[in-house]
């Protein structure tokens, strides 16, 4: 069984000023200050709330982080298989050392990256990952004005239980705000926004049903043909074979291959029914990034690779990325699975284990869930 790839960043003087009322940490010397104040730092207390509820998945999680007081010691305490993969430098981290952390971290391809600070520590993920890669905040500074943090340090810990478990966990973009904190200590409040991040969340289409009944498939597949075709501007798109990309030609007005891969460029039909040779050469005189390839799964079993679309072979596959892979399928689709995995089963063992992990399923019009990926055991 894949184990849950966490990476962990605790900034460990985040809040630190807020019992001294210094109204934070930011700033050169704040926290130094704090300490000579007599403040103590709380922020691996806060992360290990978030940490204790994951403790009965302990054998199915590895946590990547940094040394120290930046995660290590908190995760080894706590009994959790502890990969060290950034070693701090100074005794006081600074805002340098969460970037480098993360930035090293992501080269790890964890399944979340999980972090502890206030709104300061948001905009240094921020600054690294930007909306590409899902992110959890723990509350644990003295500024949270921004929306990547859950309500409590035990809320993101459910929320990582949901996703270990297998359990459709939306994922929604969220902003990230901070203050002034020179200005705020002259009673000055001025917020400013300075990103977004990828955010699970809670499950929207549990509050769906509980108000609304059943998932309508015909509106949802409108609603996520409508979302793919938002995207589409020069880029090559490759449709794969089955009901719910066919949906997405047919708002196009388009021809469509069921069992087949078709490709259209700026919302045109450019080709039908391409065998692997003529979708490789297709697709060679395009820069990375320009070639776009949707594909569902196959409702009941969790295919998206391996089975009725051997046209996308390995080759076609690394050549158009990861990351340029749109997974589309209704949560009632997703939900049939049972928790078991989406499979990619492309028949090369390493691509597969490359396409492993968590990966965002579109599901509706601006609605993505994060959903696990696992290779042929």
């Amino acid at each position: 069984m894949k184990q849950f790839k966490l990476g962990l960043v605790i900034n460990p003087i985040a809040g630190i000023g807020g019992s001294v009322a210094l109204k934070g940490s930011d700033g050169v010397g704040i926290a130094e200050q704090a300490i000579a104040l007599g403040a103590a730092p709380k922020s691996n207390a806060r992360a290990s709330l978030a940490l204790e509820i994951l403790l009965p998945y302990r054998d199915s999680i590895v946590i990547y982080t940094a040394t120290g007081d930046m995660g290590e010691s908190l995760a080894q305490a706590l009994g959790f298989k502890t990969e060290v993969v950034y070693e701090l430098t100074n005794a006081i981290t600074t805002a340098f050392d969460t970037e480098q952390a993360v930035t090293t971290l992501i080269k790890h391809d964890i399944d979340l990256l999980l972090f502890a600070g206030g709104d300061g520590t948001a905009r240094n993920v921020c600054h690294i990952v930007e909306d590409k890669f899902p992110v959890l905040g723990i509350p644990a500074g003295c500024k949270i004005h921004s929306g990547v943090y859950a309500i409590t340090p035990k809320a993101a810990g459910r929320v990582v239980e949901l996703m270990i478990t297998n359990q459709l966990v939306s994922l929604t973009d969220a902003d990230v705000m901070d203050i002034d904190e020179s200005l705020f200590r002259q009673g000055i409040v001025k917020a400013k926004r300075f990103g977004e991040m990828q955010v699970p969340s809670e499950l929207r289409y549990i509050q769906a049903v509980k108000s609304g009944g059943k998932e309508s498939d015909e509106l949802v597949l409108q609603d996520i043909a409508a979302d793919v075709i938002s995207k589409m501007d020069d880029e090559l798109f490759i449709i794969g074979s089955g009901s719910t990309t066919a949906f997405v030609m047919e708002e196009l007005g388009l021809e469509n291959t069921l069992l087949g891969v078709d490709a259209i460029c700026e919302q045109a039909l450019m080709a039908k029914d391409l065998t692997e040779p003529q979708l490789w050469q297709l697709i060679q005189p395009y820069a990375p990034g320009k070639v776009k390839l949707v594909i569902t799964l196959i409702g009941g079993q969790g295919h998206i690779f391996g089975r009725g679309n051997q046209q996308l072979s390995p080759r076609v596959i690394r050549a158009i990325g990861k990351e340029n892979i749109f997974i589309i399928a209704t949560k009632t689709k997703l939900n049939a699975l049972q928790a078991r995995p989406l499979i990619a089963d492309t028949g090369d063992n390493e691509l597969d284990i490359e396409l492993s992990g968590y990966l965002a399923v579109t599901t509706g019009y601006n609605d993505q869930v994060l959903y696990p990926v696992a290779s042929p055991q």
